[in-house]
């Protein structure tokens, strides 16, 4: 669900309850559509995440700690150069429309106090994030609209900042009787007439609007009784109540079925029986819960598609060498057979002569010694027809043994392969994904382009958690961290786990020479499900076992271990479980 105007105006609420008078004291450029300001209020320090991203735009206070760029964008120098020290005076919703206005008290060119405005508009890929002058002249913009672009209205420094274009919907917190004011055409679906006539509400509050009106929510407009649009206005009255007293219940609710979240919302949604809610006290955190994973993939996406197709490619290349080698070993399954027909043809070579096409005997081979027949070539002695078989057996032989060794890499470089894949998924940030790169270059499939000066890439580090019992644990992101941790990190007596059989993180807990708690091992082996290729499916086996019994075969793949002396756990992953852990 996008952010409607009851979420915004949850955020509000919010950000006023904890920012409202605090002072600027940082702000950071992340990425290209991402602003984080860092607000000192009352001796507390919080961050406020502002972003214009495509697929999730969205603002919110923030827990997450994200890599800046050693050079901070232009934006970002702008907004430093006119907001940094400033004093957040308001915090303004207008029109219950899904755009926030921050109020910002700070000093212009001349020294005097002015009042300037960071402009936040959350709609779609038009987001957008706009810093104005005391003059509502745009200074800057996160995102720059020319006429090219939009022939609606430009966003550039210079012009004259106008809101987006009204669609003529109504304020819902300003009227009362809102059945009176549902709007549409003849035919028009009582769900689709509420959130076009009022500003703020999503599809899915006017579906909630219906649920509790016990309306059907494709209920043409025309048919509406006037006790319908009574009942429609006592429950819109209800809902808008608690938002004009603050009285919000931020949720989530989650899929029964594989626990996944999929809605959102600031009220009580009573329409998804049978799901599970869970209710927060923070806004915030229920967005950043909902939206964090969803906007890392479509980051690390974004910033990995290259070494994706790379990786994706080479795997089809091993599929395609697999069921090569696959057929080929089934052509000569037969080399057993050949041998026989040799010996048999020597055991007989009296009773053959040149010229004959075939012979039959008895297959003393066989402990039912059925009779056969063995095909000859007639224009061969029987000898010869002997030799011939023989080399067909040993030529099938030595094809045989190196099949078996060229399979057991293809299915060895599969295994590797399918472990980046599962690497980019555990990546959290470019870091990660320079090092699966820069791991592509090492092992041959990213050709090394010379260059006079060669950039130091700036390691990453593993994920690290503390369990409830006081236990380090750490998880690898992708191959070189996994060498890192088991090889060099771990020691003998800290327990190893790993998906079983499943390309997948190195997850080591740290014992200091303690016996594990149960709740300890779970949460680890939850962390190693997590991580791997399994992370979708329930009941993962994880293998676990002491340090001491995982080595590294010589000539090995990163990543790639050999272990011995282990049990496994099995368990269902499940990612809130282990979200507030994280350092």
């Amino acid at each position: 669900m996008a952010l409607d105007g009851i979420v915004i105006s949850n955020i509000v609420y919010e950000i006023k309850k904890f920012m409202l008078y605090g002072r600027i004291d940082k702000i950071y450029q992340p990425e290209t559509d991402e602003i984080v300001l860092s607000i000192r209020s009352e001796k507390n320090n919080y961050k406020l995440l502002l972003t214009s991203h495509n697929n999730y735009p969205r603002l919110h206070i923030t827990n997450q700690k994200k890599k800046n760029p050693s050079t901070p964008p232009m934006f970002c120098m702008i907004l430093r150069k006119h907001i940094l020290g400033g004093r957040l005076i308001n915090v303004i919703q207008p029109d219950f429309e899904r755009i926030i206005e921050f109020h910002i008290e700070t000093l212009n060119e001349m020294g005097d106090l002015c009042t300037k405005k960071l402009i936040v508009e959350i709609m779609g890929r038009h987001s957008n994030i706009i810093l104005v002058d005391d003059n509502n002249k745009i200074l800057d913009s996160i995102v720059h609209v020319s006429k090219d672009k939009s022939s609606v209205r430009e966003v550039l420094p210079g012009k004259k900042y106008i809101k987006p274009p009204s669609q003529n919907k109504l304020n819902p917190l300003l009227i009362d009787n809102y059945g009176d004011y549902l709007k549409g055409l003849k035919g028009t679906k009582l769900q689709k007439s509420i959130y076009q006539s009022f500003s703020g509400i999503s599809p899915i509050i006017a579906s909630e609007i219906c649920h509790r009106s016990n309306l059907d929510p494709s209920l043409p407009l025309e048919k509406l009784t006037y006790e319908n649009k009574k009942t429609i206005s006592k429950v819109m009255n209800n809902i808008f109540s608690i938002i004009k007293n603050n009285l919000f219940t931020p949720q989530i609710i989650f899929d029964p079925a594989n626990n996944n979240p999929i809605e959102f919302s600031s009220i009580d949604i009573t329409q998804f029986i049978g799901y599970k809610k869970q209710e927060f006290d923070s806004i915030s955190y229920v967005i950043e819960t909902y939206y964090s994973e969803k906007d890392r993939m479509s980051r690390i996406k974004q910033k990995s598609s290259d070494i994706h197709k790379i990786i994706q490619n080479n795997l089809e290349r091993c599929y395609k060498k697999k069921d090569l080698q696959l057929k080929q070993l089934k052509d000569i399954s037969n080399r057993e057979e050949l041998r026989i027909y040799g010996e048999l043809i020597t055991a007989n070579i009296y009773s053959i002569s040149k010229g004959m096409n075939s012979f039959h005997t008895i297959n003393f081979y066989d402990e039912n010694q059925p009779e056969i027949t063995i095909p000859l070539d007639p224009l061969l002695t029987p000898a010869e027809n002997a030799q011939k078989y023989f080399k067909q057996y040993n030529k099938a032989k030595r094809t045989y043994t190196a099949l078996n060794k060229q399979l057991k890499q293809t299915e060895e470089e599969i295994i590797y392969l399918e472990s980046l894949l599962s690497a980019i998924q555990s990546s959290t940030d470019e870091n990660d994904i320079n090092d699966i790169r820069q791991e592509l270059k090492e092992q041959g499939y990213i050709k090394n382009k010379k260059r006079n000066k060669i950039k130091e890439i700036e390691k990453s580090k593993p994920l690290h958690f503390v369990s409830k019992e006081g236990f380090d644990i750490y998880v690898g992101k992708n191959n070189r961290q996994n060498d890192e941790l088991t090889l060099r990190f771990a020691n003998p007596t800290d327990l190893w786990l790993h998906t079983k059989d499943i390309p997948g993180s190195h997850v080591i807990i740290k014992t200091k020479n303690k016996e594990v708690p149960k709740n300890t091992l779970i949460l680890a082996a939850n962390l190693a499900a997590l991580h791997s290729k399994a992370k979708n499916s329930s009941n993962v086996p994880v293998d676990y076992t002491f340090k001491k019994h995982v080595r590294k075969p010589n000539g090995a793949k990163p990543g790639m271990v050999i272990y011995d002396n282990q049990k496994t756990i099995y368990v269902t992953p499940d990612e809130l479980k282990i979200q507030q852990l994280k350092i």
